[in-house]
């Protein structure tokens, strides 16, 4: 029997026109799998693929984004292929979220979301959803969200996972309003040319902007935020002829705090400012499901409560967990622990030798250079 023609038993039987059920999917899914590195509006993927129905596209974008096969943010709605939705393009639409079979087949499983540098980032339980889940729902509400917990537990991964057009302000001591608003750059012939910061950008294209250690940039520095993130959705650019910027739809502001680090002070006018404050700690069962051994977890866990009971200034998170397993991967198991040993400030230096001991039962000494051979 001639292939093309060959019924497939697990694709319902066409409709009046001929088509089969879920080929506005297929052509959805093909078409953005043919141009993985563009984000695209409802209305701009109906007119390319010449669908008569933006809604039935729509709807095909949501169930591509339900399984993994897209990111999605609003404000506009955008939608943007994931490596998992070309693998996948072409082939039947997921089945509908909630049926018996499809909770029994995804119940515990935790779909990975790739970042902007191709990294994986498994997604974590919050509120009853998944955290890529709620802060994209908190964007779409226009809620501002205040990530906070120590450096490398994962905070700057989750928001590149759940927002693909992010922009990044690296919060610092030295951060100045330019670098938020923009600033005049030489040209070749002597002239200048202003370039618009990170904040302006954001507003006017609709993007989320993530402000990292916010709590390191001076109070007065961080105010040139605040009128953009409240009602009026409106700031102006002193240095640039008091230029007028309005946030139009999916603008959204993020940010990032590391209470433990030397200069983070989270004022009450930036507290107030975010409706949700996310506490952020390390996945020690993401750490073992990635290949970090356990004594590792364990003596991380240790370390872990003794930060937490301030008898220590440091302990490793999933970022240091993370290298561990690269290193052993590379160097073998005794450097990887003698390099997780000297990864630890002076100061606590012993304490952590210490439960690196314990845990894996040999002398370590930090990873250092030895006489020639």
């Amino acid at each position: 029997m001639d292939p093309v023609t060959t019924p497939d038993p697990n694709d319902p039987a066409p409709r009046p026109d001929g088509r089969r059920p879920g080929y506005l999917y297929r052509q959805v899914a093909a078409h953005l799998a043919a141009h993985p590195n563009q984000v695209f509006k409802v209305g701009e993927l109906t007119a390319a693929i010449g669908a008569p129905s933006t809604g039935a596209v729509f709807e095909a974008l949501k169930k591509m984004a339900a399984a993994g096969y897209a990111t999605h943010t609003s404000g506009p709605h955008r939608f943007q292929i994931t490596q998992a939705g070309i693998d996948a393009a072409g082939a039947a639409p997921p089945p509908t979220p909630g049926t018996p079979r499809q909770a029994r087949r995804g119940a515990g499983r935790r779909q990975p979301v790739p970042r902007p540098n191709g990294d994986l980032y498994f997604p974590r339980k919050l509120a009853g959803a998944t955290d890529v889940d709620v802060l994209r729902r908190l964007r779409d509400k226009r809620v501002p969200v205040l990530l906070y917990g120590p450096p490398g537990t994962g905070k700057t991964a989750l928001v590149e996972a759940a927002f693909p057009d992010l922009l990044t302000v690296a919060g610092t001591g030295d951060t100045v309003v330019e670098d938020f608003l923009g600033s005049f750059i030489p040209l070749p012939d002597g002239g200048f040319e202003f370039v618009y910061g990170p904040l302006v950008t954001a507003m006017r294209e609709g993007r989320a902007l993530l402000v990292d250690d916010a709590t390191l940039i001076p109070p007065k520095v961080l105010a040139v935020l605040y009128p953009a993130m409240d009602g009026r959705r409106v700031i102006t650019i002193p240095g640039y002829r008091n230029e007028r910027v309005d946030a139009v739809d999916g603008f959204y502001v993020i940010a990032g705090h590391n209470p433990g680090v030397h200069g983070a002070v989270l004022t009450e006018a930036l507290a107030s400012r975010f409706d949700v404050h996310i506490e952020v700690t390390t996945d020690w069962d993401l750490a073992r499901h990635l290949g970090v051994p356990t004594p590792a977890v364990a003596a991380a866990v240790a370390l872990n409560a003794d930060l937490a009971a301030e008898r220590i200034g440091w302990a490793p998170q999933l970022r240091e967990l993370l290298g561990f397993a690269r290193v052993r991967k590379t160097l073998g198991l005794p450097a990887a622990v003698a390099n997780l040993a000297g990864r630890a400030p002076q100061e606590d230096r012993e304490q952590v030798l210490a439960a690196l001991r314990q845990h894996f039962g040999t002398d370590i000494t930090p990873l250092t250079l030895g006489k020639q051979r």
